[in-house]
């Protein structure tokens, strides 16, 4: 890779200069970065350029070089000062890479030396506003005040990009082409199955977001399904999905942290998809103990979340994620959760990861976002667009490397030892939903 023929001025040499030592380490270099006055840097020859980075500001390279960390490099995208022509989702492997070298002190210091000539600006006015949120972590007010400043950017924002149903998991693909809406159609449906639903059954959903699974386990199979969301304005529109549907009879959404059940008696079956993320692990065992008071002897609990790799290495510094996206969202090892499920008296009939699902499901979305993108822009801003964009793309990235995973585990609280399972999953497969 080699500095480009055209270059403007000095800053720009030096800039290039600095930005080859940092890459010197990087294969394939399958990328080319272009420079405010049009310098630029080439892929390693024989690679094509899967993208562009632009740095459109000299000040962008402080950040990129002086002390780089995933929350500055996100919101160094997010401002503009930043950006990527070409497949955004390609562009975090060279992320992870610049927060990796830090370099020894005596290169950090060189380094230094050449950064603190460059201009620095003040971009927080261009990006939305971070989490700042007070109390006790992972007390119900302080979740409550985390969820809204996710969903609080409207429910219209969300339909955007969204399948139909709006249901903000990962789907189910039989088809790695498959579309969207089948594919979570045949996750709900799954999820149904696995829990073998019948007619008449009592369904808790933790954390039903707009209502997508306690609609289709009303309408398909029969359910009498209670949902619980944080988040006031998805109750809402819920509420009015409901109602259009006809199902006001056989379900609802309530306002409610998973705490705040003690009135509600027992069910038949549980389920809790994505949120289990944002329980925190100092919650897990109230989590799981709540659950297993709220099932009957006998009953089962589905519960999908997402889960960390404990052996995949932990990039240093601040997390995008946290100040932008998912306050206080804590991911564990599935080993973890298993653990303390057990320990709080359930028994683990089935684990199934769908890792590459979740690739597809958050390639499906930023898709449908970047298509609609006018529209997202007119709705939240620019930044908003741009953050929602950015983490779209990057947490597909952490299930593609295999940092993440995401598991559907099927609990059962046990009867006397008993389980009450068939001796197989054949039933799952072959199972048609009952006569409502």
């Amino acid at each position: 890779m080699g500095v480009a023929e055209r270059c403007s001025d000095e800053v720009a040499f030096r800039c290039l200069s600095l930005l080859e030592n940092l890459l010197e380490s990087l294969h394939p270099r399958d990328f080319a970065i272009r420079l405010w006055d049009g310098s630029g840097l080439a892929p390693e020859p024989g690679q094509p350029a899967r993208f562009t980075l632009v740095i459109r500001k000299p000040s962008a390279l402080r950040t990129m070089a002086l002390a780089p960390d995933e929350l500055a490099l996100g919101e160094a995208y997010v401002c503009g000062d930043l950006d990527i022509e070409g497949d955004l989702g390609c562009a975090f492997a060279l992320g992870d890479h610049l927060v990796r070298r830090r370099g020894s002190v005596g290169e950090r210091f060189r380094r230094a030396r050449q950064l603190l000539s460059l201009p620095r600006e003040d971009r927080f006015h261009r990006l939305r506003r971070r989490a700042k949120i007070g109390g006790r972590l992972h007390s119900i007010s302080r979740d409550r005040a985390a969820v809204g400043y996710h969903y609080d950017v409207s429910n219209e924002f969300y339909a955007l990009w969204l399948d139909r149903r709006m249901v903000y998991s990962c789907g189910y693909f039989a088809d790695p082409g498959e579309e969207l809406d089948v594919a979570q159609e045949r996750k709900l449906d799954t999820i149904c199955r696995k829990l073998r639903l019948l007619p008449g059954d009592r369904l808790l959903d933790i954390g039903s977001g707009w209502g997508g699974l306690i609609l289709h386990a009303a309408a398909r199979y029969g359910a009498e399904a209670v949902g619980i969301t944080l988040n006031r304005p998805q109750a809402d529109l819920a509420g009015d999905r409901i109602r259009e549907a006809g199902q006001g009879a056989r379900c609802r959404v309530e306002v409610r942290d998973y705490r705040e059940t003690d009135g509600f008696g027992v069910f038949d079956k549980l389920a809790s998809v994505g949120m289990f993320e944002h329980v925190g692990i100092s919650r897990l065992k109230e989590y799981f103990r709540r659950a297993f008071r709220l099932l009957r002897p006998g009953g089962v609990f589905l519960n999908q979340g997402i889960a960390c790799h404990p052996s995949y290495p932990v990039l240093p510094g601040p997390s995008f994620s946290d100040h932008h996206i998912f306050p206080d969202g804590e991911l564990v090892p599935v080993s973890t959760t298993l653990r303390i499920a057990e320990e709080e008296g359930f028994e683990v009939r089935d684990v199934e990861s769908l890792r590459e699902h979740y690739v597809l499901t958050l390639r499906h979305w930023r898709r449908r976002l970047e298509e609609r993108a006018g529209e997202a822009r007119r709705l939240v801003g620019e930044a908003t667009y741009r953050t929602w964009r950015l983490y779209l793309a990057g947490a597909a990235h952490t299930f593609l490397v295999g940092k993440n995973n995401v598991y559907q585990t099927l609990l059962v609280k046990p009867e006397k030892g008993r389980a009450g399972l068939p001796l197989t999953r054949e039933d799952w497969y072959r199972r048609e939903p009952q006569a409502c």
